[in-house]
């Protein structure tokens, strides 16, 4: 990742953010916000629109390994692919382009905020909200979940099957449909925070309070989870493990 350049960081993992909140977002909208045609389109629907947005995301920052989420930056940066200045450009990049994918949605559905009336419904367009508000029960579920994502991204990053996008698209969809009941599963700080200050300088009609009590919840708790991952994928040797099966399936 040395050769990349600084700026090559910032315009891929702002345009992969970018892709990923505006279809993210952009489902979350069809299926809530009043008038949509696909309103009323559940749970499901949007878990297979945010892991199709992953999957376009991924592809677009492919040049820089589509982080797309400071969570995955993090990891990265504790595995030694990535030094502390070129993170930084990530996390900026990761932040910008998720402000700008949730401005783009809100272009996109204009005539639907309008018509929306309840507040509620506009925030969760842009941002995450648990069931039941418990902040340390939340931070919890919001831990697991990215560990789960961070843990299985650095154990298929070495496998044979190299399948790379899919692979992490159709997790996204695994961690929503099994861990995203309680908090709807942000699993990335730039997906929450980007599109919740989006929400606060927008000029939604009717719009409510953008929650900031909770926004540092799905900023921190990726965060954590993120560390936990790589230091137990660390600390087991699994990156030790991955080299022998490569190598081994290299002399076939």
């Amino acid at each position: 990742m040395n050769t990349i350049t600084y700026g090559q960081i910032f315009l891929y993992e702002t345009l992969g953010t970018m892709m990923l909140l505006l279809l993210g977002c952009g489902v979350v909208a069809t299926a809530i916000l009043r008038d949509s045609k696909g309103f009323g389109g559940g749970w499901l629907l949007i878990n297979f629109g945010w892991g199709i947005g992953v999957y376009a995301g991924v592809y677009t920052a492919f040049p820089t390994g589509a982080h797309l989420n400071p969570a995955v930056t993090v990891s990265q940066l504790i595995m030694g692919n990535i030094t502390f200045p070129q993170a930084i450009v990530y996390w900026i990049g990761e932040f910008f382009g998720a402000f700008l994918g949730a401005v783009l949605c809100w272009l996109a559905f204009r005539n639907h905020f309008d018509a929306e009336e309840d507040p509620g419904a506009k925030l969760a367009v842009f941002s995450t909200a648990p069931a039941i508000r418990n902040t340390p029960w939340n931070i919890i579920t919001e831990a697991i979940g990215t560990f789960v994502l961070i843990f299985l991204i650095l154990i298929s990053g070495g496998t044979p099957t190299q399948v790379g996008p899919l692979f992490v698209a159709l997790l996204v969809i695994g961690i929503g449909n099994s861990l995203g009941g309680p908090t709807g599963y942000a699993i990335n700080p730039a997906r929450d925070l980007g599109p919740r200050i989006a929400h606060a300088i927008l000029p939604i009609k009717g719009k409510g309070p953008s929650d900031w009590g909770y926004s540092w919840v799905p900023v921190v708790a990726p965060i954590i989870g993120s560390i936990i991952a790589t230091l137990l994928f660390k600390a087991i040797g699994a990156s030790t493990l991955i080299d022998a099966v490569k190598a081994a399936a290299a002399a076939k």
